[in-house]
C-alpha cells in the first residue's frame, strides 16, 4: 500500500528521531535498565500516542499500514519504545469501537497527546493464554461494581493511568464468555501494582503484577452499554495488539540484518569481506529473504484491517511468521558477528534478548497456530 505524503511525512518524522535521538542512546538506557523518560516525551510531541485516535477526539486516525511502519522503525531503534504505545493504542481502538460518547469524550482527547497513558491486563498468574479461565471477577455493589483479582505481565502498568480490564461481571455465565466485560478502570483504592517482573530483555519499560483487593469502580466504568461482550471486544482489540508485535518484530530483525550486513562488508578475515565467504553470504540471503516476507505479510494484514474485514488469521500469521524471522535473523546476526556478537558492547546480543518477547506476547505462537488452524478450516483454505 501506498501511503499518502502526510502519513510518509510521519514516518519519515519517526525514522529521524530513532536515528538521532533513539540509537545513541538505547544501549546505555537498555543495559541500565533505565525508564525512557525524555525520550517519551518526544514520542508525546511527536503525537505517537495518538496515532489511532481520529478527530475530533484527537489529530487524525493514520492507517493501519503507517500505524505498523511507525512501530516497525521505533522497534528498529528500541523495541521497548514500541511496546510504550502498543497497549496504549489497543485501548485507544477498544474505546472508539466499543466506547459510550461519554468515554470517549472523557478519555480519547487525553490519550491522544500522551498525558493520560492507557494499558491493557488480560493475563493471569496461573491463566497463560486461557483468558476464558480468569478469576478476576467484578461484581454489582449498587451502582458500583467491586473488584478481585491478580493480574500479571502488564506492560506499562506504573505509567498507566487507565486500565482496560479483562474481567468476569458473571462468573456463572454458560459458555463461559458470555460473562467476560472489560472494565476501564482507574488508579482507585484496592488497586495495587504489587511488583515490577525481571525480565531478559525489553528492558526500560515495565511489566508488572496488579491486584484488585474490592477495588471499586463505577458503573460507568464498563465498556460500552452491556455486560457479557468484553470476550468478543478484546478479540478485536488483539488484532491490533498482534498487528502491532508483527510491526515490533520486523523492526527488530530490520536492526539485527542492518547491523549484521554493515559488520560483514567491514570485518575481514582470510583478506577478503567476511560476506564474501560463503557461509556468512548464504546467511545474509537468508536473512533479507525472510526480513522482506515479514515485511509483506505485515503489511497486507494491516491493509486488510483498514477494509474492515476479520483479520485474525492474518493477523497471527503476520505475528506468528514476523516474530519466528526475528528471532532466526537475531540468531544468525550474532553468528556473523562472531565473538564480538556476544559483547554487550555491541547492540546484536539485545536483539537476541528482546525478540523472544514477540514469540510468548500477546498470544504465544502455539496458540496463533490454532487460530489460524482454525480460520483456515472455517474459510476452506486461503482466499488469493
Amino acid at each position: 500500500m501506498v501511503l499518502s505524503a502526510e502519513e510518509e511525512a510521519i514516518v519519515d518524522t519517526v525514522r529521524e528521531f530513532v536515528d538521532k535521538q533513539v540509537r545513541p542512546v538505547a544501549r546505555e538506557l537498555e543495559h541500565a535498565n533505565a525508564y525512557p523518560e525524555d525520550l517519551i516525551e518526544t514520542m508525546k510531541e511527536i503525537g505517537i500516542f495518538g496515532l489511532a485516535i481520529p478527530e475530533p477526539y484527537g489529530f487524525g486516525a493514520v492507517s493501519m499500514p503507517c500505524y505498523v511502519r511507525v512501530a516497525e522503525e521505533l522497534a528498529r531503534g528500541w523495541m521497548s519504545l514500541a511496546g510504550a504505545m502498543g497497549g496504549h493504542t489497543v485501548v485507544s481502538k477498544l474505546i472508539l469501537l466499543f466506547g459510550t460518547e461519554e468515554q470517549k469524550q472523557l478519555y480519547l482527547p487525553r490519550m491522544a497527546t500522551g498525558e493520560l497513558r492507557a494499558t491493557m491486563a488480560l493475563t493471569e498468574p496461573g491463566g497463560g493464554s486461557d483468558l476464558q479461565a480468569m478469576r478476576t471477577v467484578a461484581r454489582r455493589d449498587g451502582e458500583d461494581y467491586l473488584i478481585n483479582g491478580s493480574k500479571t505481565w502488564i506492560s506499562n502498568a506504573r505509567r498507566s493511568d487507565l486500565i482496560a480490564l479483562l474481567c468476569k461481571t458473571d462468573p456463572d455465565a454458560d459458555p463461559a464468555h458470555r460473562g467476560v466485560s472489560i472494565l476501564l478502570v482507574e488508579k482507585v483504592p484496592g488497586f495495587t501494582i504489587s511488583k515490577d517482573l525481571p525480565k531478559l530483555g525489553y528492558k526500560g519499560v515495565e511489566a508488572c503484577e496488579l491486584n484488585f483487593a474490592d477495588a471499586r469502580v463505577p458503573g460507568t466504568a464498563l465498556l460500552g452499554a452491556d455486560e457479557g461482550e468484553g470476550f468478543a471486544q478484546m478479540m478485536k482489540g488483539l488484532e491490533v495488539g498482534r498487528l502491532q508485535v508483527a510491526a515490533r518484530a520486523t523492526g527488530v530483525a530490520r536492526a539485527a540484518f542492518d547491523d549484521a550486513l554493515r559488520y560483514a562488508q567491514d570485518r575481514e578475515s582470510f583478506g577478503k569481506p567476511i560476506w564474501e565467504h560463503q557461509a556468512v553470504g548464504n546467511m545474509l540471503a537468508e536473512m533479507g529473504t525472510k526480513l522482506a516476507a515479514a515485511r509483506a505479510l505485515l503489511l497486507s494484514a494491516a491493509e486488510k484491517f483498514d477494509s474492515g474485514e476479520r483479520v485474525d488469521m492474518e493477523a497471527g500469521m503476520a505475528k506468528l511468521f514476523c516474530s519466528e524471522a526475528a528471532m532466526q535473523i537475531a540468531l544468525d546476526a550474532v553468528r556473523i558477528h562472531g565473538g564480538y556478537g556476544y559483547s554487550t558492547e555491541y547492540d546484536v546480543e539485545r536483539y537476541l534478548r528482546d525478540a523472544p518477547l514477540m514469540i510468548v506476547g500477546e498470544g504465544t505462537n502455539e496458540i496463533q497456530k490454532g487460530v489460524i488452524a482454525k480460520q483456515l478450516v472455517r474459510r476452506g483454505g486461503l482466499s488469493m
